[in-house]
């Protein structure tokens, strides 16, 4: 091989080579994967915290403390027939009207007090079960049978409640409605005051609570001439519920919240009512509310102490039951019931129908002036 034909050689050997590397470098550069560039997390999501009410703090309306200790006559006050069972809350009294003995109901429960002075008049002081704010104050004795009381409202995240102070002997000067009050305010004294006619030995506090049913019911008082006094807090316009539900918050401190008890009670009838609107009642409470709107009629949820529980828009086949009557009992559970002091349902034969006290009641739970009557 000749000189030149080595170099020559060479130059296509490296030429070989080097096309072989690029073929190489090309191979690679496409079979390994391609990184693609980091994306941009994205912006953190912050939903604004709901704030859900906690419940409230309770303590004892007096210095008394055994409230759960329901059999005892130094806990609780017994009336005139002496049995201390009817001191506690529901249909625990009998009373005469007209000619017939029947079953009254109790809204609240008359705990005793603890200490009197030499002329045997109670000496102990009453206090703001929670945080509230005052909602009104009857300083007159004798234009109530409740006496002198005091009636606090109490926020809560289904909405307001009240707590209910009654036959005191006296409340502060300088307590007026409207003043915000805290856990244990001195709020008044045990007493006897009343139109009953309770005499001093029997002395106590009648504690109750419960819901409005309308927050027009002065404007009710008006549209049938009517001049009873004490407002909103009339006693026709509270319904009481069973204030033992409270005494297990009071011993232990924990907070009490009224959304559960309320959805936790018992009913003792379900009732069909004609009407388009929502009422009042469940415009304050939504929660209690199932549903659309009404159509016609409601049904109403009620528990035996008359407070309005669970509500929502009747069917058409529960508005045909209706007819021409204005309400319809659906169904009543005697259990709950019991002695029925109430009378806003009664027993004919094998059926319930609304009873003597229905209508009063109905008309206040339902009652919208006519210039609010289909406003949301």
């Amino acid at each position: 091989m000749t000189k030149l034909n080595l170099i020559n050689n060479r130059w296509v050997i490296l030429a070989v080579v080097v096309l072989a590397a690029g073929a190489g470098c090309l191979f690679f550069s496409h079979s390994r994967p391609v990184e693609k560039p980091l994306e941009k997390a994205p912006p953190e999501v912050i939903f604004p915290e709901v704030v859900v009410h906690p419940g409230l703090l309770f303590t004892y309306p007096t210095p008394q403390i055994r409230l759960e200790d329901a059999a005892d006559s130094t806990v609780f006050m017994p009336p005139g027939s002496g049995r201390v069972k009817s001191a506690a809350y529901g249909s625990t009294r009998t009373r005469k009207f007209g000619s017939q003995y029947l079953a009254a109901f109790h809204e609240g429960v008359d705990i005793a007090p603890m200490e009197r002075d030499s002329k045997g008049r109670a000496r102990d002081a009453v206090f703001a079960v929670a945080d509230g704010r005052v909602g009104y104050i009857n300083r007159r004795a004798g234009n109530s049978s409740y006496g002198i009381y005091v009636v606090l409202l109490h926020e809560d995240r289904l909405g307001e409640f009240y707590t209910l102070y009654a036959h005191l002997a006296s409340v502060p000067d300088a307590l007026t409605a409207g003043d915000s009050v805290t856990n244990g305010t001195p709020i008044g004294q045990i007493g006897n005051s009343s139109t009953l006619g309770i005499p001093v030995q029997r002395s106590h506090l009648h504690f109750e609570f419960g819901t409005l049913l309308n927050n027009r019911f002065d404007r009710w008082l008006r549209s049938n001439k009517m001049t009873l006094t004490h407002g909103l807090m009339h006693g026709w316009n509270l319904a009481g519920l069973n204030p033992a539900e409270l005494f297990s918050s009071m011993k232990e401190g924990t907070h009490f919240i009224f959304e559960s008890c309320i959805l936790e009670t018992s009913v003792a009838f379900r009732l069909i009512v004609k009407v388009n609107e929502r009422p009042d009642y469940y415009c304050r409470y939504p929660a209690l509310w199932t549903g659309e709107d009404p159509v016609g009629a409601i049904v109403l949820d009620v528990s035996e102490g008359g407070v309005p529980l669970r509500g929502r828009g009747a069917t058409a086949e529960e508005i045909a039951l209706l007819g021409r009557k204005r309400a319809h009992v659906l169904e009543a559970f005697p259990d709950v019931l019991g002695r029925n002091g109430k009378r806003l349902v009664a027993s004919k034969g094998s059926r319930w129908i609304p009873g003597s006290n229905a209508s009063r009641w109905l008309d206040i739970l339902l009652y919208r002036p006519a210039e609010v009557s289909g406003a949301r």
